[in-house]
């Protein structure tokens, strides 16, 4: 038996899609995860969303076969790629997950398994998780950065998501930080991700390695931040200037949304304080002082199953649309 598992209560389904894995689980709508599954996403080989499709029925087989009326409110879904939140459809996607983008995902899933689908940008659910269980629990206005492979971003504004016009608002990782800068994939100029992403920094690393003669190694972004840490010139250099462009974007957050909140995750933010206290100390210098009073920068909450957990809180934080769909809100699976 799972252990709190409650016959009473429903559970909704959290799918987080990646370009390596696609994990799944039950969940409470206090963000307790039951049950996980996780696949590879075979992207390149495979259609991401019947890998998506593969991942959910085996985990409802797990969980049928070891519980009978277990009630499923829906599936919520957090991904890569840009989202149209409207029809819950891939709007674009990069590379790491071929021929994804114009995939149907909500509508597939839906017809699929007969239940209630929301489909939103993989940083937007981590903004859930960190809304009812990470640093922003009570906070109405704050901003989540996620530092990766690329750079993401949410924003939440008087307690909701901000989606825009179509789903994409939040691509803060395309906010130029220098306008005279190196060009960049989305065809603006000195953004962002080209200083603060892991990639953006395992790459001016191998560049200010190969302009003085040193040997690559191969040197990805964790070796970076270790050889800062360590104090390495170059690495610090480099680290220097990724803790220039996070000041000066987030000061720009500050001024533009008032957040009380800063939450900065991803596999960049586990270089831990002397990264946070770099950000804080440029953030201060740029930021008007009373539009920075208050305001707090804070780690995100940690665990493999964030995405997972907040793909599922959606079907409760968005109960009103979600119940538009059936006019049943819960169907149990035996």
């Amino acid at each position: 038996m799972l252990e709190g598992y409650d016959p009473l209560m429903e559970y909704a389904i959290g799918v987080d899609i990646g370009g390596t894995k696609i994990n799944a689980g039950l969940v409470s709508s206090q963000g307790d995860v039951l049950h996980t599954v996780s696949l590879s996403t075979m992207a390149g080989f495979t259609k991401t969303v019947d890998r998506a499709i593969l991942v959910i029925q085996k985990l409802m087989n797990e969980v049928t076969a070891k519980y009978t009326g277990v009630q499923i409110k829906g599936i919520g879904v957090g991904t890569a790629g840009q989202v149209d939140w409207e029809t819950g459809s891939i709007r674009s996607a990069s590379e790491l997950i071929p021929g994804y983008a114009g995939t149907a995902l909500k509508a597939l899933l839906q017809t699929q398994f007969q239940l209630p689908v929301i489909v939103d940008n993989d940083v937007n659910v981590l903004a859930l998780t960190e809304k009812y269980l990470g640093s922003c629990i009570g906070v109405e206005d704050f901003i989540c950065l996620a530092l990766g492979t690329g750079v993401g971003g949410a924003i939440v504004v008087d307690g909701r998501l901000i989606h825009g016009a179509w789903g994409g608002a939040g691509e803060l990782g395309h906010m130029s930080v220098d306008f005279k800068g190196p060009a960049c994939v989305c065809g603006g100029k000195g953004c962002l991700e080209h200083y603060a992403s892991g990639t953006s920094i395992a790459r001016r690393m191998g560049e200010k390695l190969t302009i003085n003669n040193l040997p690559l190694d191969n040197v990805d972004s964790r070796e970076v931040i270790a050889r800062w840490k360590a104090g390495d010139p170059l690495a610090t250099e480099v680290m220097e200037e990724t803790i220039a462009a996070l000041g000066s974007a987030i000061a720009s957050f500050i001024h533009i949304f008032n957040p009380k909140v800063i939450v900065i995750g991803g596999g960049v933010a586990e270089a831990g304080e002397l990264l946070f206290e770099g950000i804080r100390r440029d953030v201060a210098a740029r930021t008007m002082l009373s539009m920075h009073d208050n305001v707090r920068i804070e780690t995100a909450y940690h665990g493999n199953s964030c995405g997972m957990i907040g793909a599922a809180l959606q079907i409760w934080e968005y109960a009103v649309s979600v119940s538009s769909f059936y006019t049943e809100e819960s169907i149990e699976i035996s």
